[in-house]
């Protein structure tokens, strides 16, 4: 009887170069992954996790204090102009007939002037103060106050219901002025127009002063501003300045 013998040799790595995975055979023979390879694939899984969480924050508003983008900010400008007073009301509510008489007196210029300064001064007046009577009827509307001559025509030359005013002039003036042709027109209108430009500048100034609403503020600001420079050319048209 012949006895055959089978020798296996089994040969074992001294070590495993850095990066490399280590596999052990089963009695199946297939390959088990290693403690080694599995640490590998739970870190890498944890820093793609962390990577799209930082990119997901860039999305809304940072911690820092600035607003991303189509943040609302806290405070915007809407908030810190929005609030009004009593003086804003009576500002915007006296102004607007105010203006209604220089446009009305503005107008009268275009047929009646001599001079072509005061054709001129007239048109700048009228384009000036018309706008500003729409932003002030704006204002009161959205506040939910009255609008002072609601529906009458401010071209109305005969238009003085508020000629107690400062500034304002009263029926007799206005007739007189409507009546008023060549060098005696622009003496009357130059003259009548400081005098109202004079009671807007006083109007505005206490708006400056007690008013609470920004845009009123800053439309009183403009106001004495154009109307100071304005007197100082009329009263030069008149030999006065």
């Amino acid at each position: 009887m012949t006895i055959h013998t089978t020798t296996t040799t089994t040969t074992t790595p001294d070590a495993a170069e850095p990066g490399t995975t280590v596999r052990a055979a089963t009695a199946s023979g297939r390959a088990t992954r290693t403690p080694v390879r599995r640490a590998a694939l739970v870190l890498a899984a944890a820093g793609a996790a962390l990577v799209l969480a930082a990119c997901g924050s860039g999305d809304g508003g940072d911690g820092g204090g600035h607003a991303g983008h189509g943040a609302t900010p806290s405070t915007s400008a809407t908030d810190t102009a929005g609030t009004h007073n009593a003086q804003d009301v009576t500002f915007a509510q006296g102004m607007i007939p105010h203006h209604q008489q220089a446009v009305a007196m503005a107008r009268l210029a275009a047929d009646r002037a001599y001079s072509v300064q005061v054709k001129d001064l007239a048109t700048r007046i009228e384009k000036a103060q018309d706008p500003e009577i729409t932003t002030l009827t704006g204002w009161l509307k959205a506040w939910g106050e009255d609008v002072p001559m609601a529906g009458m025509d401010h071209g109305d030359p005969g238009m003085s219901g508020n000629s107690g005013m400062t500034g304002m002039m009263d029926d007799k003036d206005m007739t007189a002025l409507e009546k008023a042709t060549g060098k005696d027109f622009d003496t009357k209108f130059l003259t009548m127009m400081v005098e109202h430009h004079k009671g807007a500048v006083e109007m505005a100034t206490t708006e400056q002063a007690k008013g609470a609403y920004g845009p009123a503020k800053s439309l009183a600001g403009s106001i004495v501003t154009a109307q100071n420079t304005e007197i100082g050319e009329m009263q030069h048209l008149l030999g006065q300045g």
